[in-house]
């Protein structure tokens, strides 16, 4: 059984006179422990199709199964409720609160766990920042930490509920280059040795490239689905050519 499987999903937004149908009839199947890139232009519908697999938001038709059970008919709250257990997010803007220490902002998600003890929540908080190699700085601020050390914070909170899919929306997008490789080094990391699914949507054919599948989308749909990446690129050239 897929981890991830969609069939025939669609997404409309209603914008009052004009309806946007920003993801058309997708088709798409991920195994548990893949590494896979989304990219496109602006407008592709790459976006919208992290935050269906990410149960941020609904499909307006089509079925979406998430380790065999059916997402789409589900209520907000049974979705949060699948987002917190099973899903972890890394955000371009790291998302972290600013008032609280590094440790603080990894314990949040543990929050909303039922049965999870301060105790508990500190000792895996830690646990996540040394993994991602900041068990030194577990006191500092936001304001303390350079851009990629705010993002291996935001790391550590995406995986401090365990989650078995690890996102990111254009997790390398406010870093320079060396800070950008050593983010994504991350992630293939524990893709490879925690066997943790990486869905990562990028712009960047730098970040696609460490990917082990690329997924190149266009006007809402799947135009291309390889581990071949200049077969990806271009199908994406061949997109920003017409």
């Amino acid at each position: 059984m897929a981890l991830i499987e969609i069939r025939d999903v669609s997404k409309v937004y209603d914008l009052g006179e004009i309806k946007v149908e920003a993801l058309k009839n997708a088709h798409l199947t991920i195994e548990q422990g893949e590494y896979v890139a989304l990219i496109g232009p602006s407008g592709s519908g790459k976006s919208t199709l992290m935050n269906t697999l990410g149960c941020l938001d609904r499909p307006t038709s089509g079925s979406y199964r998430l380790a065999g059970e059916e997402l789409s008919t589900m209520s907000g709250d049974q979705r949060a409720r699948i987002r917190n257990q099973r899903i972890g997010f890394v955000f371009q803007n790291f998302n972290l609160l600013a008032r609280t220490t590094a440790l603080e902002n990894v314990e949040l998600p543990l929050l909303y766990s039922r049965g999870v003890s301060a105790g508990e929540r500190h000792r895996r908080a830690i646990e996540k920042l040394k993994l991602v190699g900041l068990g030194d700085r577990l006191d500092h601020h936001p304001s303390q930490l350079s851009g990629g050390q705010q993002q291996r914070v935001a790391i550590a909170r995406a995986l401090v509920n365990e989650p078995a899919i690890l996102m990111g929306d254009e997790p390398t997008g406010n870093l320079d280059s060396k800070t950008s490789r050593e983010v994504i080094a991350l992630f293939r990391d524990l893709n490879e040795q925690s066997g943790i699914t990486v869905i990562l949507v990028t712009h960047d054919q730098n970040v696609a490239r460490f990917a082990k599948r690329i997924i190149v989308l266009r006007d809402g749909g799947i135009v291309c689905d390889t581990t071949d990446l200049h077969q990806a690129t271009q199908a994406l050239q061949a997109d920003l050519s017409d």
